[in-house]
This record gives structure tokens, C-alpha cells and sequence, in this order.
């Protein structure tokens, strides 16, 4: 019995450790099932997020967070010919907020970037207030010294949530010098007018961007494992022009100064290249600055010397006489009996000054300026001949300088055209143009009977409507024979320096052997569509007269004095001549002037 309870006393405490063993073992084993299952819980949702669809679920995760940043596009230059900058870019700041820490005091921040850098208050603060972001433009191309004042300033002051970052700004640092042409961009950087906006493709580059997740935009702290992305900007290309700022600067000052004394509505002048057709100087007065565009008019953010069109006047005799000596039809010695009017249509022509009967030649209706002795010459034209010279000229199509706003002027078609029109077409009634056509069509002359189409880009460009222009694709195209261009160009030279008949004396340049020709034509009223009484004066030639360097051509509207185009615009035509030819060294030829007879 002993035996057996020692037995026992010893089998109790195996059997009770054996019971113990069982549950132990399965709950560790339920424990590590448990684990695993968590583990493949993790495990699964880690393949999801970063195999099956990592974008959407890592947006999802850090969408409070995602900041993407402009990297703004440096917008390429406008340059003169000699490299100087029409328009460049300058320094400048985007301004930025974090809704996050603006939105309690969005009120007073709003208030005071209203304040500081002109925002619109309610626009800025729901920017400010905007739930579920990181990242907001206040305001974009803020002179740099004005948004860093402003920030530091709301700093100071306790507004957090605001800062900068480069955002280069639109500059012009000649105010109003070729703003005409030039142009400007809006306060939204939109182009408006202009080059800007002509040539905008291929001046405004491409913004890149950067995006990552960041767990303080103002920071720019990036969590490492989340979106960071960015994709470089592409700076716009320079666009260069055949200006001369300088003489651009010194015709637009010259044209303002006889627009004023003359007491005139407006004024236009051009100088170009003779021999390459390169626009040095398209000047408009009154015009605009560039840095303030908004304090004139609309009517005045262009070229009107482009975008207007007006009936040229007497200037466009030289035209209708070359292409009569070109067909041999005449020459400058063919007298002509002027008398006091012709009849033409059923109504009388007359000449500016009343006469009794006149014996003029050829070169002596030019160097006079007679309606009547012109349109008496131009009888010889055959039917349709004239239309066809004015039409190589250049009249009634653009001159391919690639601004859209230029104007095709206005040409009568053949289907329209008549003997009544055409007698007021000879002595440019009738007929209208803008003031870079009328230089490229008396540049013509100059350039020994070969027209250059004009060109205000130097080598080449392509503009947002696609067209290819620039001295680069400039064509050449003769319109007259060179013996017919050197007689047009001798009988010009009598318009000022005949003693008797010239009627353009003041246009002289000292030194120098001068062609030109004088202009007055009624205006047509938009209206009324009829003449209201106010004239056009113009004046248009080149120098030297035997080896011509430079065409030169001013019109002035409805200048109040009563001065025409010998009194009104020769002075301005040589004072512009005068100061392009000391500028670019060109010396007097030395030869004998002409002495064409205007009489008989």
C-alpha cells in the first residue's frame, strides 16, 4: 500500500503537467495564426498601395499635402538691331499662401495684400480660406523688392502662411520707344498688342512644374516616399529687329514736336533701308508707354501707322509717273498744257493753286504738284495698265511685316475700277494706304526700280498665324526698268531744289543730293463716309538722290496751322533724313544735282 501511494504521489504530478501542456500548446498556436493573418493583412494592403495602384493611394494618403509648383518660362527678349532690349524680363515674385495657416486671419491677410499689392480683396480671400490646401497664387510677377517688402511686412505683423518664389517679370525699359510696335502684356501676363502678341508662340517659352508632397509648402520640406516630380521649364526665344532704337527714339521725338506745333490730330513716320528694305524707324505719335499702357487710350496701343488707312495724295504721282516713263510712254521733258480744270466724270479736276493756263514739262507737273498735268499725262496709260503698276508697288495688300493688325489698304478691283476712278487714283484720291506701303512703293524708286518687301524682323521669325517672315524671306520683285526708276528719282530732286516750281524747299538736307515729293489729300470721315474738309499732309523721298541710302516717308492728319506737305512735313522729312545719315556715316556723293527743265 505504501508502495503503491508513492507510486501514486509520484504519477500525479506527470499527469497534471501533461493536462497543463495541451492548452498551452494551442494557444500559441491560435497566437502565432493570430500574428500571421496581421502580417498577411499588412502584407497585402503594402502589395496594394505600392504594386496594384501606388498613384491614386499614395494621392489619397498625401492629398493635403501635394504642392505643385510653377517653374516659370523666362519669356525671350525683344531686341533692337544692335542687341539693346525693347522688352526683356526682370526680376520678379509669385506670392503664395498657405490656406492652412492664413485661413484665421484670412480677413486681415486679404485686407492687407489688398492693401499692399492691390489684389482683389474677395478673390484673395477665398484663396486664403480655401479648404484641403497647402498652395495658393496670390499674385503673380510681383516686382521682386515690393512682394519681398510685403511678406517680411505681414511677418511682422503676425500673418503667417505667406511667401515667395522666382517668377520673372515683364520690363520695358524705354517707356514709350517703339511701343507701337513692341507691344505689352496684361496684368494676367496675357500678350496684348503688338509684337508681344504677334510673335507670342515664339516668345513665351513653356512653364515646367515641380509636384511632391510636402509636409510644409513654406518650408519645402518633402516626405521622403511621396510624389516628387518636375518637368524643367523652356525659356521662349529672343525675337530681334531691324529697329535702330536710337533713331527710333529721335523720329518719334521730331514727329511729336510737329505734330504739336502744327497743332495736327496725329502723326506717322517711317525710315527705311534702301537697299536691304529693313524698317530702322516706325514711329506714331501720340502713342503710349509701354510700363503704363493702361493711362491711354486703346485706340493708341498699336500702330496706326500699320492698322489706319487714308487716301496718300500727291505722293503717289511719283508712282503713276514711273510706270508711264517705264512703258516709254512719256519722259521728263514732255510738255504739257495745264489748264485752269479738267473735266473728268462730270466733274472738274483742279490743282491745289489757282492758274490760268500753265506750259509745264513733266518734270515740272511733278516738282508743281499738278492734279490736272498729271492726270493729262496718265491718259496715255492703256485700260488697266495703271491698276497693274500700283498693284507691284504694293497697293492694297499687306507688306508681310507679320503683325495681324496691319491693314491691306484699299486698291479698286478690275471689276470696279473706271476711267472716272482712275483719273483721282493718278494723283492719289481714290485710293488708300497705310504709311509702310507708301514707303516700300517710293523705296521702289529709290532702289533702282526694284521693290524689297519691307522687313521689321532681322533674319527670321514665325509668327503665331505661322507665317515665316523676316529679312530672311524678304523677295525682290522689279516693277519699273532702272532708266525709268533714275528719271523718277531726277524729277523728284526738282521738287526741292527748283527755285521756281519746287514746292518742298524746306525738305532739303545740306550737303546732300535730296528726291522727294509732297502730299495733300482730303480725308474721308468714318462716319459720313465723305470728305469732311480736313486733309492728310505728306512728304516722302531718299538720299542721297544718285546712290540712295535711305527712304524717308511722314504724314501728319489734319494739321490746324494750314500748312501743307512742303511747310508741314519737309522740315520733319529732313531733319530725320539729315540726322539717319550722320548717324550711319553716309557722305555726300559730290555729283551735280539735277536741273531737269520744268517749264517751257
Amino acid at each position: 500500500m505504501a508502495e503503491r501511494q508513492v507510486k501514486r504521489k509520484v504519477r500525479r504530478p506527470a499527469q497534471k503537467a501533461t493536462q497543463r501542456r495541451g492548452p498551452v500548446h494551442i494557444r500559441l498556436r491560435v497566437g502565432f495564426i493570430l500574428v500571421a493573418m496581421v502580417l498577411s493583412v499588412f502584407g497585402g494592403r503594402l502589395v496594394q498601395l505600392q504594386g496594384i495602384d501606388p498613384h491614386s493611394y499614395a494621392a489619397m494618403a498625401a492629398a493635403e499635402n501635394v504642392v505643385d509648383v510653377v517653374l516659370p518660362a523666362e519669356r525671350g527678349e525683344i531686341l533692337d538691331r544692335d542687341g539693346e532690349a525693347l522688352a526683356d524680363s526682370a526680376d520678379g515674385l509669385m506670392v503664395l499662401a498657405d490656406p492652412k495657416q492664413t485661413k484665421k486671419d484670412a480677413a486681415a491677410i486679404a485686407a492687407f495684400l489688398a492693401k499692399e499689392l492691390g489684389v482683389d480683396y474677395a478673390t484673395a480671400l477665398a484663396k486664403l480660406r480655401k479648404d484641403g490646401s497647402r498652395f495658393q497664387y496670390i499674385k503673380r510677377q510681383v516686382p521682386a523688392t515690393q512682394a519681398t517688402a510685403a511678406v517680411e511686412k505681414a511677418a511682422k505683423q503676425g500673418y503667417q502662411g505667406l511667401w515667395t518664389s522666382r517668377d520673372p517679370l515683364r520690363n520695358y525699359p524705354n517707356g514709350d520707344v517703339a511701343a507701337n510696335l513692341v507691344g505689352f502684356l496684361g496684368n494676367d501676363q496675357r500678350p496684348l498688342a503688338g509684337l508681344e502678341s504677334a510673335f507670342d508662340k515664339h516668345l513665351a517659352g513653356k512653364d515646367g512644374h515641380a509636384e511632391y508632397d510636402a509636409t510644409s509648402p513654406i518650408s519645402g520640406t518633402r516626405m521622403p516616399l511621396g510624389t516628387n516630380n518636375r518637368v524643367a521649364p523652356v525659356d521662349g526665344n529672343d525675337l530681334k529687329l531691324t529697329i535702330d532704337r536710337d533713331l527710333q527714339y529721335y523720329v518719334q521725338q521730331t514727329l511729336m514736336d510737329a505734330v504739336q506745333k502744327s497743332r495736327a490730330e496725329s502723326g506717322m513716320a517711317v525710315v527705311m533701308d534702301t537697299q536691304t528694305g529693313e524698317i530702322l524707324s516706325l514711329a506714331d505719335y501720340p502713342t503710349f508707354d509701354a510700363r503704363d499702357p493702361a493711362a491711354s487710350p486703346k485706340t493708341l496701343r498699336g500702330s496706326n501707322a500699320l492698322s489706319n488707312v487714308y487716301e496718300p495724295g500727291s505722293v503717289q504721282k511719283v508712282l503713276t509717273v514711273a510706270g508711264l516713263l517705264d512703258q516709254g510712254l512719256v519722259s521728263p521733258s514732255t510738255r504739257i498744257k495745264v489748264p485752269e480744270s479738267y473735266m473728268s466724270g462730270g466733274a472738274p479736276i483742279r490743282d491745289w493753286y489757282p492758274h490760268g493756263v500753265e506750259k509745264l514739262t513733266l518734270a515740272g507737273v511733278i516738282a508743281k504738284s499738278s492734279n490736272i498735268g498729271t492726270v493729262m499725262a496718265a491718259d496715255k496709260y492703256a485700260d488697266g495698265q495703271l491698276r497693274e503698276y500700283l498693284s507691284a508697288f504694293g497697293m492694297g495688300r499687306r507688306t508681310g511685316l507679320g503683325l495681324d493688325t496691319e491693314s491691306n489698304g484699299l486698291l479698286a478691283s478690275p471689276e470696279t475700277w473706271n476711267a472716272a476712278d482712275e483719273d483721282r487714283i493718278d494723283f492719289g484720291q481714290s485710293i488708300s494706304v497705310n504709311a509702310v506701303q507708301m514707303t516700300a512703293a517710293l523705296n521702289t524708286i529709290a532702289n533702282g526700280g526694284v521693290r524689297i518687301d519691307p522687313s521689321l524682323i532681322a533674319g527670321g521669325a514665325t509668327n503665331n498665324s505661322g507665317a515665316e517672315v523676316g529679312t530672311d524671306t524678304a523677295q525682290r520683285t522689279r516693277v519699273v526698268s532702272q532708266d525709268a526708276a533714275a528719271q523718277t528719282a531726277e524729277m523728284m530732286e526738282r521738287v526741292i531744289n527748283d527755285p521756281v516750281n519746287g514746292t518742298a524747299k524746306q525738305a532739303a538736307v545740306p550737303g546732300y543730293r535730296v528726291s522727294g515729293k509732297t502730299g495733300t489729300a482730303q480725308r474721308v470721315n468714318s462716319e459720313c463716309k465723305c470728305y469732311d474738309g480736313t486733309n492728310t499732309v505728306s512728304f516722302g523721298g531718299f538720299a542721297p538722290t544718285d546712290d540712295p541710302r535711305f527712304t524717308v516717308y511722314v504724314a501728319i492728319h489734319d494739321p490746324a496751322n494750314g500748312g501743307g506737305g512742303g511747310s508741314v512735313t519737309g522740315p520733319v522729312f529732313s531733319q530725320i533724313m539729315s540726322f539717319a545719315l550722320r548717324r550711319y556715316g553716309v557722305p555726300p556723293t559730290g555729283t551735280e544735282p539735277s536741273k531737269m527743265p520744268t517749264g517751257w
